[in-house]
């Protein structure tokens, strides 16, 4: 299995600054927010209130002076306190309700805000990020963090509320004895403190762990064909088993560290309650309280110590929700690499408010001026090159692997943007106009098309979302995929299964050219567009190709140069540079390299027929 992606390391530190950002995600939800707030508060008062209840049933039901004509105090006294029970029953099922909906609606706005980013941010993300990596923060990343939010920060409120309530109370009733009761909690904090960096540090690296572990899954389920035919099972079970041990050992020391915090607090908590029964006990002793009260102090300093125990356990969550939070915040957070400026946003809209009205027709004039490239990191592959092209000419690239080709391309659609100089588009800088401006002009078709879930007509229909079924059909026909569709069970209504796996790679293809006919681009990009087509299928395209290039601006990537033979221009590259240019008969009388390759394609392609 591949090595993957290193992940930044963050600070040990418990980030506010973090927790400050993903808090603006509760917003949304300030109204279920505030009333699951005031539940809490509702639920701390009452649970302090039996306590009450308790002392005075017991000093005044169990004293001598209490006498039968006034058992009817009994009654009321049980009324209310079945009361109080009904009424804490109702405030724990409202706190259940809105903590779920505060959950469930936090995790949706997870997610859309990091998908959101996704469609964004561009093509130098998804070269330096594994596709499993993105996955776990859009799932078990963005389910914990929900999670932790919505029960988490709703419980902090619950316990500090009681303990402030019962504290209250515990000092009204008797100063010595809260202040005996209360004397462990100093040490609390500080066990606290000293568990909680450690248990993040070891959680940091159990979510580390687990994003190898859905890369893992995805890149062993993505090349599952070519793990089988290379005969590779044994060894991606015993890299995945790795990975999966080391989750192992991590969660085993996170919980041995969460499960040794625990016992900790529980045992000082007990200290305090026995502190506080045996001094109460000496005071009833020499009548300085009554029964009653030390009873009360006995429960109030359990129920005091149940908080605490429980935002221990919420500590510990809120450290595991820290490594998740500060992964869903750095794909957030990602710096765009590539973006328009709030000058061209402000006039022509970004990707998800376009102002259409605004943008300017695409005539398709490109020119190259001093343009220089390089990806991160990488070295130069662009060096002031220098290219112009006219509206409506057919361009081929030709060249071996890292020459320049698919850079070429990939600036002209600004998946890319130069690192010097600058392109053109129609006289103008292109970083003046939008990028969906630029996208929406153009149609790109890969060597290795994708196609959607979903069905064959909603595939060709992606081109031009609005595209009616006579459209549909007449893109398709166009490119002669009309012809295998119809012998499919539910011609254009056929489900193409996830990727298209239901379809032959020229099928798939077809499909991609049908996309692209169908949204009638001023830019038109074929990348290596029928290196994965048989003979016969390219036959089948070649004439639509010449069609769907006419009138409009196109780059063709070509290994078979059998494709290129009426592009309006040829180039070869070599190292980023134009080694020779012109049509195909030029450059065969050039002799040069596109004379020798193309020589030896006709030689493989006649050998192939004699045989």
């Amino acid at each position: 299995m591949a090595e993957f992606l290193k992940e930044q390391d963050y600070n040990d530190s418990f980030e506010f600054e973090t927790w400050k950002k993903i808090l603006r995600y509760l917003l949304p939800q300030r109204k279920l927010l505030i009333i699951s707030i005031i539940i809490a508060i509702g639920i701390a008062f009452v649970e302090t209130l039996l306590p009450l209840l308790n002392r005075y049933a017991i000093d005044t039901f169990l004293s001598g002076d209490f006498v039968k004509t006034e058992s009817y105090k009994i009654i009321i006294f049980a009324v209310i306190y079945v009361l109080l029970v009904f009424v804490f029953a109702a405030l724990i099922r409202l706190f259940i309700i809105y903590a779920g909906k505060i959950e469930t609606s936090t995790a949706a706005q997870l997610r859309e805000k990091a998908f959101r980013k996704l469609q964004k941010l561009p093509f130098s993300y998804y070269d330096k990020t594994p596709t499993g990596w993105i996955m776990a923060r859009m799932t078990s990343d963005s389910r914990k963090l929900s999670n932790i939010l919505a029960w988490g920060l709703i419980d902090v409120v619950w316990s500090f509320m009681l303990m402030i309530i019962i504290a209250i109370v515990l000092f009204i009733v008797n100063v010595k004895l809260a202040l005996i009761t209360l004397s462990v909690v100093p040490l609390l904090v500080l066990v606290a403190i000293y568990f909680r960096k450690k248990i993040l540090i070891q959680w940091r690296d159990v979510r580390k762990t687990n994003s190898k572990i859905t890369a893992g899954f995805s890149e062993s389920i993505m090349g599952a064909t070519t793990t089988k035919t290379l005969v590779l099972e044994d060894k991606h079970l015993e890299d995945f088993g790795s990975i999966t041990s080391r989750m192992k050992r991590s969660s085993v020391r996170a919980v041995t560290i969460s499960s040794l915090l625990w016992p900790t607090v529980l045992f000082l908590g007990y200290v305090g309650t026995s502190l506080s029964t045996f001094f109460g006990g000496m005071m009833v002793y020499n009548t300085f309280i009554t029964v009653g009260t030390l009873f009360m102090f006995i429960q109030y300093s359990m129920q005091f110590f149940e908080p605490i125990l429980n935002l221990t356990n919420i500590l510990s969550e809120f450290q595991q929700g820290q490594a998740a939070a500060e992964r869903i915040i750095s794909l957030i957070d990602s710096p765009l690499d590539l973006s328009d400026s709030p000058e061209v946003i402000e006039k022509y809209g970004d990707l998800f408010d376009k102002k259409i009205e605004n943008w300017e027709d695409l005539d398709g004039n490109i020119e190259f001026k001093d343009v220089s490239f390089k990806y991160k990191d990488g070295e130069k592959i662009l060096d002031r090159f220098n290219l112009k092209i006219d509206a409506g000419m057919s361009v081929a690239l030709v060249g071996e692997t890292g020459s320049g080709k698919s850079t070429i391309v990939n600036l002209i659609s600004r998946f890319y943007e130069p690192t010097g100089g600058q392109i053109l588009i129609d006289g103008k800088n292109y970083k003046r106009r939008s990028i969906a401006w630029l996208h929406s002009n153009l149609g790109y078709v890969l060597q290795s098309p994708h196609l959607f879930t979903g069905t064959i007509k909603d595939n060709i229909a992606y081109g031009k979302l609005d595209a009616t079924f006579e459209e549909i059909v007449s893109a398709a026909k166009t490119v002669n995929a009309d012809r295998f569709i119809s012998k499919t069970p539910n011609g254009y209504n056929s489900e193409v299964g996830e990727g298209g796996n239901k379809l032959s790679v020229g099928e798939k293809q077809l499909l991609s050219f049908a996309r692209a006919v169908i949204a009638d681009p001023k830019i038109l990009i074929l990348d290596e567009a029928t290196s994965s087509i048989d003979t016969e299928t390219e036959k089948l395209i070649q004439g639509a190709i010449d069609t769907l290039l006419k009138g409009r601006t196109s780059f063709i990537i070509a290994h078979r140069l059998s494709t290129i033979v009426n592009a309006d221009l040829i180039l070869v590259l070599k190292n980023g540079v134009i080694t020779e240019r012109g049509n195909h008969k030029e450059l065969l009388e050039q002799k040069g390299y596109y004379h020798r390759l193309y020589l030896n394609q006709f030689k493989e392609k006649k050998t192939k027929e004699v045989l």
